[in-house]
């Protein structure tokens, strides 16, 4: 199953459509201006709320929290820096544990569980500029979840080179 998202910077109050490979819509991330912390909403097509994504607001590091129906689904959080990839760590309600990493900044990424490939995230497919695409791998797989999770990483590797753009450490 392939998922494709119409690149741009993550803010306040954006919102923008998640297509299938057939050009329907499928997944709204519905952008929350005026909170105090950085909130989404993942929603069908027919808009009803299918998850809740907002950042955690006293947290050592950055942290991303994932709610369904009000109930905490999945927490993530950067794992360790590198210089080639970035690495997050997602903790499910069960305890169960997944690992993204790959380039997120280049939208080249993929999500594991112990090992096994859940989905990939990558541009290489598409000729659409600014799109690239998430390509759900298992049929047991939750991409409501895997969308969220898509959102969380690529909203924190955009913070993160923010913060080095401000204090000067991006200047390469």
């Amino acid at each position: 199953m392939r998922f494709l998202v119409y690149d741009r910077l993550l803010g306040f109050g954006d919102d923008y459509w998640i297509e299938d490979d057939r050009g329907n819509k499928v997944f709204l991330v519905d952008g929350k201006a005026m909170r105090l912390r950085d909130t989404w909403e993942l929603k069908d097509a027919r808009g009803q709320v299918l998850i809740d994504i907002h950042q955690k607001m006293f947290a050592l590091r950055d942290t991303m929290v994932i709610e369904r129906a009000g109930e905490p689904l999945a927490t993530l959080r950067r794992k360790r820096l590198s210089l080639l990839r970035d690495h997050y760590r997602v903790t499910l309600a069960d305890g169960t544990g997944l690992d993204i990493s790959g380039r997120v900044l280049d939208r080249e990424f993929a999500i594991e569980y112990d090992g096994e490939l859940l989905a990939v995230v990558s541009r290489r497919w598409l000729t659409v500029r600014d799109t690239y695409g998430l390509d759900v791998v298992r049929d047991d797989a939750d991409p409501a979840l895997l969308i969220a999770l898509t959102v969380c990483v690529i909203h924190l590797a955009e913070k993160e080179r923010e913060r080095e753009r401000e204090t000067g450490k991006g200047d390469g």
